[in-house]
């Protein structure tokens, strides 16, 4: 590896994944792990949209479809769109991606040139990141805090907007902290990008999962904003459906049509027996996401109550699976990310640093609510531990 390493091109950037492949590496030697890191529901795909993929197998769907999807789920996912207040789209402005991830790359390597800036919130979705590295673009961090509870305001994005900015991303509800940008503030966020003349990709891939009064403005049903908005979503997060690997992105049809082109040259087309499981979900009963989304609402409260009795601040989490919490409170005199190694160590509880979603403090830890309502309490009870534990060394006198 020392001799091929240097031979890598210089955009792969590995740093990023040392930390985490730590943790693997530490959980594997454990028993009785409560993974609380990544964003993989643990729920299973429902049994109507299984039936659906099995059947479509059975029926021959094993061959390329059209390089943007069948017909019939570009049509559903108009559909759908317009029913929860998006924009109003055709058929040939939606494009169905081998998953949501992949559509964030056939994005950068479509519209960014080298040199080109995209405006990325700090802390946000990592793979962003990396899909702008990879076209040569700039990265522009664009930094939140609590005192926002971690949501962009209009103000922010003003603020680092230069002459090379062309993308600006926002992620709503946002991973990792589980926040949601209210929908007026939005609206002052796509004023902005009106006056700069600036794309925006609208990542409402869990707009389906909130909580509360809490709920997701499509940025494209804004006025003038069709024509310079790429929505992404998909299907991994509200039906389950991570590992069938599908997305799909809806702009305006003269910048879909080229990015077609990547699409296909990356991937020919997206899993036929995916794209008709898909239709399923989309097509079928809606029950099963009310359901995901009241577990999720019960792990959320079972996390807080964890957290609070810690006396641990953390942001409001109104969306998504994540609560994003802040280590500092404790005063433990510690980094998240030697918490979190701690924490899985001692404690045999997995969860990630913000440091891997761009956090620029080390201070906060993201949880996912991944788990069943009871191994979450045990978590957060070994979590309490182990903080007892930071606590008790600092008491004791120094030898």
């Amino acid at each position: 590896m020392s001799k091929l390493h240097p031979r890598l091109a210089r955009r792969v950037k590995l740093s990023d994944g040392a930390l985490v492949t730590r943790m693997l590496d530490i959980a594997n030697g454990l028993d009785d792990v409560i993974r609380m890191g990544r964003g993989d529901p643990d729920l299973d795909t429902p049994a109507h949209i299984v039936k659906a993929g099995q059947d479509a197998l059975a029926n021959g769907a094993t061959h390329y479809t059209h390089p943007l999807g069948i017909l019939p789920l570009r049509e559903a996912i108009a559909e759908n769109i317009r029913a929860n207040g998006g924009a109003d789209y055709a058929a040939d402005e939606i494009m169905v991606t081998p998953g949501g991830q992949q559509g964030m790359f056939i994005i950068a390597l479509s519209l960014l040139d080298p040199g080109d800036e995209i405006l990325v919130p700090c802390p946000g979705y990592n793979p962003y990141q990396q899909a702008a590295e990879l076209s040569d673009a700039a990265i522009v961090k664009i930094p939140m805090s609590m005192e926002t509870n971690f949501t962009l305001t209009a103000e922010m994005v003003e603020a680092h907007v230069t002459p090379k900015s062309k993308i600006l991303v926002l992620i709503n509800p946002n991973n990792p902290t589980g926040t949601v940008t209210p929908p007026e503030e939005v609206r002052r966020i796509a004023e902005v990008a009106k006056r700069h003349d600036l794309i925006v990709i609208s990542d409402e891939i869990y707009a389906r999962l909130t909580y509360g009064n809490n709920m997701v403005q499509p940025v494209a049903s804004l006025p003038e904003m069709k024509e310079r908005t790429i929505t992404l979503s998909g299907f991994s997060k509200a039906y389950a459906m991570t590992g069938w690997r599908i997305g799909y992105l809806a702009g305006p049809r003269a910048l879909i049509e080229p990015m077609g082109e990547v699409n296909h040259a990356l991937a020919i087309s997206t899993a036929a027996v995916s794209q008709h499981a898909a239709l399923a979900a989309m097509t079928g009963p809606q029950d099963c996401v009310e359901e995901m989304r009241r577990l999720y609402d019960e792990r959320r409260r079972a996390i807080c109550d964890g957290l609070d009795g810690m006396g641990m601040r953390y942001a409001e989490p109104q969306g998504a699976f994540y609560v994003y919490a802040d280590v500092s409170s404790l005063g433990l005199g510690t980094t998240a990310g030697a918490f979190c190694e701690r924490l899985l160590a001692e404690g045999q509880v997995m969860m990630y640093p913000g440091t891997i979603y761009g956090d620029y403090t080390d201070d906060f830890v993201r949880m996912s609510m991944t788990q069943p309502v009871d191994r979450i309490r045990v978590a957060m009870g070994r979590m309490a531990g182990v903080v007892e534990s930071f606590r008790a060394e600092a008491r004791a006198p120094a030898n």
